[in-house]
């Protein structure tokens, strides 16, 4: 059985404090670190990945220098409300980054002209869309991002094999007709190896777990999602609405990534008006890896120079 949403709990700390906001009917779970410098970072994790195995880490070092951070959950997801659990329809979730931005827009020590986006993955996609539409948006980052379904669906494929991606397809096509029915969602795992039927069976999926949990402390981080959310994130394309974001944007991507390849989020990048670019070396989780103090150190110093240096 799934868990409800208030099932899943993380104590809240002197440095951060549970908040929730509304999502359309939905409520939504987020942790509030308050700032001192008046800008907010606004995150939230890449697919199907709960805010605290996939924020905080960055949201403590953002917080750290001064900046406010609001992490929350999608819908459907960790510790906010929604049912079916763990289908996570695009749709939604672009709403759900629209009420998380008239949300933090109101917390007392944030100036709401000065509120950024922070996105990873699935999520790094999410926000260059989100940017394009809403002019509340003084800045964006977009870490490892998946900016093309079809271009992941291209690396994706050339890591899995021919029957389990029939099997997959499957599944999801019987997972959404199931979804018509009022049926609970067929869930799939987030990685697993070739041959295997999951969301992902590239070479560095795999390194979710040790990258976003490496000390075990997310029991309730399932690491699985419906089969059919594989179906719709293979015709989504963010990418295509760069040239619309015209707040700074700031995309980091990491050479040896298959599961987002950095090819298209550069195409991508090169798209938007006042865009900026980082290579690192490394596969897709380097940034919470490996490479984490170089990806930290590029995002504080984009937040700084577009949020703190011309107030």
């Amino acid at each position: 059985m799934e868990p409800e949403a208030s099932d899943v709990c993380v104590p809240t700390t002197a440095e951060r404090e549970q908040v929730h906001f509304a999502s359309g009917a939905t409520r939504c779970a987020a942790w509030h670190y308050p700032g001192t410098n008046g800008a907010c970072v606004i995150m939230a994790g890449g697919f199907a990945v709960p805010k605290e195995p996939a924020t905080d880490l960055f949201a403590k070092r953002f917080n750290d220098a001064g900046f406010s951070v609001l992490a929350f959950d999608y819908r459907g997801l960790g510790q906010s409300g929604g049912r079916p659990r763990l289908v996570l329809p695009v749709r939604k979730q672009l709403a759900d980054w629209q009420a998380a931005i008239g949300f933090a827009a109101t917390l007392p020590e944030a100036d709401p002209a000065r509120l950024a986006l922070w996105g990873f993955s699935a999520s790094g996609g999410h926000v260059l869309r989100v940017a394009a539409r809403d002019p509340r948006v003084a800045a964006v980052i977009a870490q490892t991002p998946n900016v093309g379904g079809p271009a992941a669906t291209r690396s994706v494929t050339a890591h899995q094999k021919p029957l389990a991606m029939l099997r997959l397809t499957g599944k999801g096509l019987a997972d959404a007709l199931g979804g018509l029915a009022g049926r609970a969602p067929l869930l799939v795992p987030l990685a697993g190896e070739p041959g295997s039927v999951a969301m992902l069976t590239t070479p560095d999926a795999g390194d979710g777990p040790a990258a976003l949990d490496p000390d075990h402390r997310h029991p309730h981080w399932q690491q699985q999602a419906a089969a059919r959310s594989a179906l719709r994130l293979a015709f989504y394309q963010p990418g295509r609405d760069t040239a619309r974001v015209r707040c700074p944007l700031l995309v980091l991507t990491c050479d040896q990534d298959q599961t987002a390849p950095p090819g298209p989020a550069v195409r991508a990048a090169r798209r938007a008006p006042r865009a900026e670019l980082v290579h690192l070396p490394g596969r897709h989780y380097a940034p919470f890896m490996e490479m984490h103090e170089q990806a930290v150190d590029a995002e504080l110093s984009f937040l700084r120079r577009h949020l703190l240096d011309h107030t």
